[in-house]
């Protein structure tokens, strides 16, 4: 049996108003990423890709460098966060980060300071779609609208506009 995972829905937060340990940390309790393979046709939900150990990224060197990677297949880790308003949750932020593995060669390219940039973006709210292929759009909308039809819903037209 398959277990779906579900997006991080904002928990409360510990630090609110008391000023102390903890205050002006970053929480990620609101963001998933979301794996994007479009040779593969494939969206879904990896949590390991929060520290860089998404199953697309075991057992891979990373460099900066794309000539080290010819052979790479294009994945994109898709930072979606997930808000809250009256309606109920909607997706706030996303924002996508390429990255290209050779898993046979055990190698790969991203830009680590760029997903770090993309997560900062998505937790502000911003969409960062408009640099992906047509086919990734389409995936990543259709996975959005499927794996919680209420959150796409109550998204903002900004992000429905981004991904048509």
């Amino acid at each position: 049996m398959e277990k779906k995972i579900n997006f991080n829905i904002i928990s409360d937060n510990s630090t609110d108003g008391h000023g102390g340990f903890g205050v002006g940390t970053l929480s990620l309790n609101s963001m998933s990423p979301v794996i994007i393979s479009p040779e593969d046709g494939e969206a879904y939900i990896d949590m390991g890709a929060m520290h860089a150990k998404a199953a697309i990224e075991k057992r891979v060197k990373f460099t900066t460098d794309k000539a080290d990677t010819p052979n790479g297949k294009l994945y994109w880790i898709v930072w979606v966060t997930v808000g809250r308003k009256p309606e109920g949750f909607y997706y706030g932020g996303v924002a996508a980060c390429d990255l290209l593995v050779d898993a046979e060669a055990r190698r790969g390219f991203k830009i680590l300071a760029d997903h770090v940039n993309k997560m900062d973006k998505s937790l502000k709210g911003r969409i960062v779609v408009d640099h992906m292929d047509e086919r990734s759009k389409e995936l990543l909308r259709d996975f959005l609208q499927t794996h919680k039809p209420e959150m796409w819903k109550n998204a903002d037209a900004a992000l429905h506009e981004a991904l048509v």
